[in-house]
């Protein structure tokens, strides 16, 4: 994991705090809110640019592995997502939709950091990614419509262009883009697109905050708000996946992957679909950056407490 991606969420919230700032000015704010679409494009093209879809009939070679992991990423977490949201959140309406997209969204990129540093099945988490992506795709409108109906906005039509709008367009346009960049122009997209995702969703947080966060200065408490159901939700699963993998009669090092691919979330997919569907409600995106603050912590410390387990249970590789 590099310098950037570890402080990530640091300055996603540097960004958000910077936005809020400039939005007390009008000049700044009237100016840099219709970039957030173009940027988050923008961003997604390079999130997209290196999933390797070629390895997609990979996941479905250990199909217990991957149904074990579907089901808990896309049955049992929107479930608990829902519930907790209820319970923690009930006097936020877009806090609750925020917290929820965070965890309907499982990660597809730094999960297999954490599974490497606790040591486990690296290629067998790797071969999930692909669909994990997939499916999420299919299944985000729905938990839209869903976020919408119960938190008070019910127009699926518009929420399914939403993701068509920002997750379909930047994927094809990945797609088309690294096939037809060849040697110095192939060089030149790269740096253009995944070499600068990170820094085009700094960018549209920081125009998103400055044109739309007023509805959330003067309201400190939104940190300790989420802070609770975020990390019950950690708890929760983490424990849930142990018993599901014992269960399934998986061994350890296939436990710790599917521990970590259920665990971590895909917070930029998620924070980019927030800021299009709710561009008025930045409380939504708010939550979508507090959540990895706590998640890349609560990781590394789960990815320690997998090694230590593995020492404990004499597996080979973890003395």
């Amino acid at each position: 994991m590099s310098l950037i991606e570890k402080l990530e969420p640091i300055l996603l919230a540097v960004a958000a705090l910077v936005g809020l700032a400039l939005g007390h000015f009008s000049l700044f704010s009237n100016f840099l809110g219709p970039w957030v679409q173009i940027l988050l494009i923008l961003m997604l093209i390079g999130v997209f640019w290196d999933i390797p879809f070629k390895s997609l009939g990979q996941g479905f070679a250990d199909i217990k592995f991957a149904a074990t992991s579907l089901a808990i990423n896309f049955i049992w977490i929107p479930i608990l997502g829902f519930i907790l949201a209820r319970i923690f959140l009930g006097s936020s309406t877009d806090l609750r939709i925020g917290y929820v997209m965070l965890l309907v969204t499982p990660c597809t990129d730094w999960y297999l950091v954490f599974t490497a540093m606790a040591r486990g099945n690296v290629p067998l988490s790797a071969s999930i990614l692909p669909l994990n992506l997939i499916v999420q795709l299919l299944l985000l409108p729905v938990y839209l419509w869903l976020c919408g109906g119960l938190y008070g906005r019910s127009d699926p039509l518009a929420l399914a262009w939403q993701v068509v709008l920002v997750l379909l367009v930047p994927l094809l346009a990945a797609r088309v883009l690294a096939r037809l960049g060849r040697g110095r122009l192939g060089g030149l997209l790269r740096a253009v697109f995944p070499g600068a995702r990170f820094w085009y969703l700094f960018l549209a947080v920081l125009c998103m905050f400055a044109s739309e966060g007023g509805a959330i200065v003067g309201q400190p408490d939104i940190f300790l708000l989420l802070l609770a159901p975020v990390l019950l939700f950690f708890a929760l699963n983490f424990v849930l996946v142990q018993m599901a993998a014992s269960l399934m009669r998986f061994g350890f090092r296939d436990a710790v992957s599917l521990g970590l691919t259920t665990l971590a979330r895909n917070s930029p997919v998620a924070l980019t679909v927030a800021i299009g569907a709710f561009p008025d409600r930045p409380k939504v995106a708010l939550a979508l950056i507090i959540g990895p603050l706590v998640e890349l912590p609560v990781l590394a410390v789960v990815a320690r407490i997998l090694l230590i387990m593995g020492r404990r249970k004499g597996v080979p590789g973890f003395s």
